[in-house]
């Protein structure tokens, strides 16, 4: 009788064991599915920043002029910031197979006529084309993990989500930078072409996991569109063109802001009024998204301003060019890569809201550092606050997906997913534009103040002048003249390094006080085994 006992007793064991095992699964049919839609979304991410450090090269090649090229990465802001909360009722109505086949063959096709254009005005249109499109994968691939996978499994799966949606930006410049310089500009598009029809074969072929829902259509609310894109693209537009041409001292920025203003009554009106809204913010009720989403607001904020901060520095301060800039930015993106598993690993094991104090605290150190940036650093000085930038943006991106989607109910997923990754392109936005003009109004602040000091009075500003004069004394007469033009560019370059260092400080202040704020969230539910799963 033991012994039958003791038979029962193990076999009713493991058969409460096998339920949680297949629960916990991962079917290899969805993981090939999944991972083809990563890398989607990763030439999707890529886009936004590849062409940065090529900007100079396609100006040339397409005889633009300098108000024209910026145009060039706006256009595709502008295009993907009003698809990427659209794209949760494109999923709903089109299903996720339809919808990101077609934008993953659309985005190549569209790289292909940015490749193609011979004027400025083509690149616009195509880069439009190509940021409407893209914009629709990157939701997307977010939605998809927290409804096809158990719970259980998201540190395997997340880590994978987080390294690609913030190694992209930040490797942006350096494939950029290489693809020019041994190709040329014309590949920074081109290069998309074979993988974009590889992830749409992949897909149509694979997915299977939800239907679409064509009746939708019937009740699209156009209206609740057209009040989406005039609020969202003229605010990425203000956002873009505001510290280039003096916010609204110009009339074009005026009226966006105006129209961003407007539109933005009329599109929550009609998202609270409306019986079908185009975007559903009910998902903001729940308390944990809606932190979530401010991480992921701030967290915007430090991975696009320090992928814009660094390389201006590399460039007008030492001179480096945009394959330089690339491989001194690689950095960043190693230490990414190290981190994600290890942060994978811990999203199951410790308290996320520690988790999301490390990471902002990380990143907090590395700013911190370049506080105390000089004219003189160079790769090795800058090094260190790259790798704290790469493993806190990891190790805090995690926990925000976490925090954020983790609790929501399939139903509510797809939507959320847009919203949420508003939230991040908006942080990045907002973080340009503030980081944009906060910078040279401290540049202005401190070259007055240099030029005060430096004055003929100054004994060290004329011991100066002296020897860049002595250093010049070939040219003859003109040695005075050049060695004063010499002393002026370097307290404009002295000036542009004290704004870097207050950047920076600001920087810091921003993700110390957030971080702390962490820990003041409630604590979000373990991640249990074999739940979850769909």
């Amino acid at each position: 009788m033991a012994a039958t006992a003791e038979w029962n007793g193990s076999t009713a064991a493991a058969g409460s064991n096998a339920p949680a095992a297949a629960a916990d699964h991962i079917a290899p049919r969805r993981l090939v599915t999944f991972i083809a839609m990563v890398f989607g979304m990763f030439m999707a991410i890529l886009d936004i920043q590849i062409v940065s450090a090529s900007l100079t090269e396609i100006q040339a090649g397409l005889a633009a002029s300098s108000n024209e090229i910026s145009w060039v990465q706006t256009a595709y802001l502008i295009a993907e910031v009003v698809m990427i909360p659209l794209s949760g009722f494109l999923s709903r109505a089109l299903g996720t197979r339809i919808l990101f086949a077609a934008s993953a063959a659309g985005f190549a096709a569209a790289s292909l006529m940015c490749g193609l254009s011979t004027s400025i005005n083509e690149m616009i249109v195509w880069r439009l084309v190509q940021g409407f499109i893209g914009g629709a994968m990157i939701p997307t691939v977010f939605a998809t993990a927290y409804t096809i996978f158990p719970r259980s499994r998201m540190g395997l799966i997340t880590p994978l989500i987080g390294l690609v949606a913030t190694l992209a930006p930040t490797i942006g410049p350096t494939v950029g930078g290489y693809l020019t310089d041994a190709l040329s500009w014309h590949w920074l598009f081109f290069i998309n072409i074979g993988p974009g029809i590889v992830v749409t074969l992949l897909t149509l072929a694979l997915i299977d996991f939800d239907r679409p829902d064509f009746t939708l259509f019937e009740r699209f609310d156009w209206s609740g569109l057209i009040f989406m894109a005039g609020f969202l693209g003229a605010l990425e537009y203000v956002l873009e063109e505001g510290p280039r041409n003096d916010w609204f001292g110009d009339e074009t920025v005026l009226i966006a802001a105006w129209i961003s203003a407007l539109s933005a009554v009329a599109f929550f009106a009609r998202v609270l009024l409306a019986r079908d809204p185009i975007v559903d913010l009910r998902a903001f009720a729940n308390r944990n998204f809606a932190l979530g989403s401010l991480f992921s607001f701030v967290l915007g904020i430090g991975l696009y301003g320090l992928t814009y901060l660094f390389p201006i520095y590399l460039a007008q301060i030492r001179g480096y060019n945009a394959l330089m800039i690339g491989e001194t930015m690689f950095v960043s993106g190693l230490a990414m890569f190290a981190t994600a598993p290890l942060a994978g690993r811990l999203m199951t094991r410790i308290d996320p809201r520690f988790m999301l104090l490390f990471g902002f605290l990380c990143f907090a150190v590395g700013t911190w550092w370049m506080t105390y940036l000089t004219t003189d650093w160079d790769f090795w000085e800058i090094f260190w606050p790259q790798i704290f930038r790469g493993v806190g943006l990891m190790m805090s991106f995690i926990p925000i997906n976490n925090i954020a989607l983790g609790t929501l109910s399939p139903e509510r997923m797809k939507n959320a997913s847009g919203l949420y990754n508003l939230t991040r392109n908006l942080g990045g936005a907002v973080g340009l534009a503030g980081l944009t003009t906060i910078l040279n109004d401290r540049t202005d602040l401190h070259l007055a103040r240099l030029h005060e000091a430096v004055t003929w009075s100054h004994p060290a500003a004329l011991e100066a002048l002296n020897n860049l004069t002595t250093r010049f004394h070939s040219y003859g007469s003109d040695a005075h003249a050049m060695a004063l033009k010499q002393l002026t560019l370097l307290t404009h370059q002295q000036g542009l390094v004290m704004a870097f260092a207050d950047v920076f400080f600001l920087l810091t202040l921003l993700f110390v006080v957030l971080g702390v704020g962490a820990m003041f969230m409630k604590k979000p539910a373990a991640i249990a085994g074999g739940a979850g799963g769909h």
